[in-house]
């Protein structure tokens, strides 16, 4: 193999690791984005509560035999 082929192929090579590095940074974003979008999603879900906790007025009560 030549000299201009072997560095073209090392070019070729560092551009597909480059390409794959880009990748996994855009999959790594997205990953982290689709959580803190789910963790958001969870937390305006507990603020909606309408009932609020079903504790607070249970000492009421007698207890049934």
């Amino acid at each position: 193999m030549s000299a201009a082929a072997t560095r073209e192929n090392r070019m070729f090579e560092y551009e597909m690791a480059a390409a794959r590095r880009a990748d996994l940074i855009r999959e790594a974003d997205r990953y982290r984005q689709i959580r803190e979008a789910k963790k958001a999603h969870r937390a305006s879900l507990r603020s909606q509560d309408p009932e609020g906790p079903v504790s607070r007025n249970r000492s009421r009560f007698v207890r049934a035999a």
